[in-house]
């Protein structure tokens, strides 16, 4: 069954919402906003809602490729038509996320102990620093996050103000996307972080 295009619309100003603004929780207020259906008959980009609509006909689907759009920034319905590739590589490393992590944990490894990579103590905390340069996944600091809660101390602790709010959000806002075994990571964690 294909989706309707103010349904596809109604779910992307819901995670829009969700992703830019630190109240609106989409899971929490089930995808529901204020938007109306005459507002989205009034859009010059309707098209590109059809478009994603003929696309998926499972929500939790088209919810997943909105996320895996707005934690790459790509915030307008056009982009993400345009740039498939990136939807094509968030569903490579959900299916690979076991292997993702540990290879993300053993470069982290690398650089530091696990307290020092999670210090946030003189700014940025390593594992930030590595995922903002491209080096590990947001969802390795996602997962990292749900471990050990390293976020609270860091939003305490960094008081720079330019890259850090919106990291935090992003991190923050894209966590209840991210399902993994916590115990399977922790062992993960244990080992790489323990071995010589």
């Amino acid at each position: 069954m294909i989706m309707e295009p103010y349904d596809a619309f109604r779910f992307y100003q819901s995670m829009k919402l969700h992703f830019e603004s630190d109240s609106y929780d989409a899971i929490k207020y089930n995808y529901k906003t204020s938007v109306k259906p005459q507002s989205f008959w009034k859009r010059k980009d309707k098209y590109f809602f059809a478009k994603v609509g003929r696309k998926f006909n499972d929500t939790r689907e088209l919810i997943n490729y909105y996320a895996a759009h707005f934690i790459q920034d790509k915030t307008w319905i056009g982009e993400m038509i345009e740039d498939e590739d990136i939807y094509q590589a968030y569903q490579k490393r959900m299916q690979s996320l076991g292997y993702t992590f540990e290879n993300d944990m053993c470069k982290l490894a690398n650089i530091a102990n696990l307290d020092q990579v999670l210090d946030s103590s003189d700014g940025h905390p390593d594992i930030i620093t590595s995922y903002l340069s491209g080096d590990i996944n947001i969802e390795s600091v996602v997962i990292m996050n749900q471990l050990t809660g390293f976020m609270k101390r860091a939003d305490k602790e960094i008081t720079e103000t330019i890259v850090w709010p919106d990291v935090s959000r992003k991190i923050r806002k894209y966590s209840p996307f991210v399902q993994y075994d916590l115990q399977k990571a922790k062992n993960i964690v244990l080992r790489v972080f323990t071995s010589e």
